[in-house]
């Protein structure tokens, strides 16, 4: 035994370099097709705020003789933007049966009938004198983010060895932040950010779904669904040899066999579970944060933040792309760090210097008038603010909730963490205009306080997890929940896994299997 043990990490670093082509091209495919169209989506109705808003006065007037009033017209674009938040929260929710009937794969290229349909609503609607056809689109498109930031990270973490399944959620967030930062270059003037070419912006969403129609039909299904679903192991073997690159894969087809009788729980038993209560708060008050520290009032209100700040109308554009360079350059540097630093300074760290870059923000933005160079101070905050969320907050909240919970609470506990996530960014998006025009600079002020709240909460109650199976995890919620896990709750761990060492090696599995930016968000 002595002789052998020190031989696994040899083995397991070797198999960290396994990327086969085939797993390259389904990442890179199905992430352009799902998570880089919801941060696409993000932050596309930016750029053409102005138009947009003159769209509706000129098709309110033809069809009622005035224009909208001030106060109307911010309700109305608020709805255009938060609604997307309501299409998400629909497409979370309806994603499960639908994994379940169509499987993964071809969940990924149904989903894209959403996309395609959303971006000739949109399109079309200036022409078609509707505004309507505009919030329709929006709807239509948070059904399809909804349903792909739930799919594929299903898919990914079922087509990818283990060992690099952390890794290989990466893509998906980092892809969001190249659909933001597309958005914002689509949405320079000189392309398509002027007052005809608008409309351009939302038909652009056909491209990246027809090339994930054109790439992924000629990939295999997940091998975890054709072997527990459709009960066809040749097709499962087939698959995994495809996406490992190897010959050899009995063990995982055993492995996934291991998991046929898994019986999940609930969300309703699941919030009923005395042994998991703390771990529930700590998600939903973690996915709240997440949504209401005001990154995502950033990114849907760039421009009348910039020019809040003073930046002329011309330098906006150009200014805006500064910020998701930072997020793409952050994202990836967390990438690289979560395992290092841990999940809790990280988290705790980067809600913590929200907080003060926030208050900066806040001194700078009221007394602008006094120094011709605060407004870069106040550029230098935005871009610190977005750094500070990209290092913790913006993928860690989705970690937590796959480390959390046992394979079978999994579903439940993202079905959880998604609607809170939802919501609180439906939240956002309507009621910061009404924020901002009410506090005015003070307005982030109130994100500050979420911050605050929020690091507060998690310094005290948030163990570190990295590196710690779900026993010792639990172990640490345990006198919190005031259960002992003993008897019971002990045989349930036992019965999941033959040794200690067979314990570490599933609970890594599981853990890879919720890492998702489902995120972002």
């Amino acid at each position: 035994m002595a002789t052998v043990v020190p031989l696994m990490p040899r083995t397991s670093r070797r198999e960290k370099t396994d990327w086969s082509g085939s797993l390259i091209i389904a990442s890179l495919a199905g992430a352009f097709g799902s998570s880089f169209l919801y941060g696409y989506n993000l932050s596309v109705v930016n750029a053409p705020t102005v138009y947009i808003k003159r769209f509706y006065n000129e098709s309110w007037e033809r069809r009622y003789g005035h224009v909208i009033d001030g106060g109307t017209l911010t309700l109305l674009w608020s709805i255009t933007v938060s609604i997307f938040s309501i299409g998400g929260l629909v497409g979370a929710i309806i994603t499960t049966p639908i994994v379940k009937f169509f499987g993964r794969k071809h969940t990924l290229l149904i989903n894209n009938v959403f996309a395609v349909v959303a971006a000739l609503l949109m399109a079309l609607c200036q022409l078609a004198e509707s505004f309507e056809m505009l919030l329709l689109g929006r709807i239509v498109m948070g059904i399809h983010a909804g349903v792909s930031l739930s799919a594929l990270p299903i898919y990914l973490s079922e087509i990818s060895p283990k060992e690099i399944r952390g890794s290989l959620g990466q893509v998906t967030a980092i892809f969001i932040c190249i659909g933001v930062f597309t958005a914002q270059v689509l949405g320079l003037p000189e392309i398509f950010g002027n007052e005809f070419r608008w409309p351009y912006l939302f038909g652009v969403i056909v491209v990246p779904s027809l090339i994930q129609v054109g790439i992924l039909p000629f990939l295999p299904e997940s091998p975890h669904y054709l072997l527990l679903e459709k009960n066809d192991k040749s097709g499962a073997e087939k698959a995994f040899r495809t996406f490992l690159g190897k010959d050899d894969v009995s063990h995982e087809l055993e492995e996934s066999d291991a998991q046929r009788n898994v019986k999940l729980e609930s969300v309703l038993q699941l919030l009923r579970n005395r042994s998991v209560r703390w771990q529930i708060i700590t998600v939903i008050i973690t996915m709240a944060c997440y949504q209401l520290c005001g990154l995502n009032a950033i990114w849907y209100y760039t421009n009348s933040i910039f020019s809040e700040a003073g930046i002329t109308h011309q330098l906006i554009p150009y200014v805006t792309l500064s910020t998701s360079t930072v997020e793409i350059l952050s994202a990836v540097s967390s990438g690289l760090a979560v395992e290092r630093l841990g999940r809790r300074p990280l988290l705790i760290g980067g809600f913590g210097l929200m907080v003060i870059f926030f208050a900066i923000l806040t001194v700078s933005l009221t007394l602008q008038n006094h120094a011709y160079w605060l407004p870069y101070l106040s550029i230098f905050c935005i871009l610190a603010v977005i750094a500070s969320f990209c290092i913790g907050p913006g993928g860690i909240p989705f970690v937590l909730t796959g480390e959390f919970f046992q394979q079978s609470q999994k579903p439940a506990a993202f079905v959880i963490a998604g609607t809170v996530n939802w919501l609180s960014n439906f939240s956002v998006g309507l009621l910061f205009p009404f924020i901002q025009a009410g506090l005015q600079t003070f307005c982030f002020l109130v994100f500050a306080v979420v911050c605050l709240a929020g690091a507060t909460y998690l310094f005290f109650v948030l163990p570190e997890t990295k590196n710690k199976t779900i026993n010792e995890i639990s172990q640490a919620f345990a006198k919190r929940n005031k259960v002992t896990l003993e008897g019971r709750e002990m045989s349930q761990f036992s019965s999941e896994t033959k040794s200690s060492e067979e314990q570490e090696h599933n609970f890594s599995s599981t853990l890879e299997n919720g890492e998702t930016k489902s995120s972002i968000l």
